[in-house]
């Protein structure tokens, strides 16, 4: 009995290491998308940055539970991939935040035109 539970949970940990992949991805997928549409629209209008930091703030805590995750670091060698994710997507929404403070700039440059 104690083989088949056993079995069952790496199993799952594997599903869970599948699904945190996809995730991972997708936001990957999405990132360079939205970076591009802030490039092109220069305007902070629709952006939020509160929800931007808090993303940041997300990735910093997905990386930080790597590294202090014995297991995922055990087997590092195996699983890099997961970590350059988290920090590929970091490192894109840390790209958008730069944009939205460039475009904050702009937006406040316009204004100032406007008024004189």
């Amino acid at each position: 009995m104690y083989n088949v539970v056993r079995r069952r949970k790496k199993k799952g940990l594997k599903m869970a290491e599948i699904l945190e992949i996809v995730m991972i991805v997708s936001f990957g997928v999405s990132w360079p998308m939205n970076v591009v549409k802030s490039f092109k629209a220069r305007t902070t209008k629709g952006k939020s940055l509160a929800f931007l930091l808090l993303i940041l703030f997300g990735y910093v805590a997905g990386i930080a539970s790597k590294f202090v995750n014995e297991a995922y670091m055990a087997s590092f060698a195996e699983k890099w991939y997961v970590l350059f994710f988290y920090v590929l997507n970091f490192v894109m929404v840390s790209v958008d935040l730069c944009l939205y403070i460039r475009n904050y700039n702009l937006d406040k440059k316009r204004a100032a035109g406007e008024n004189d």
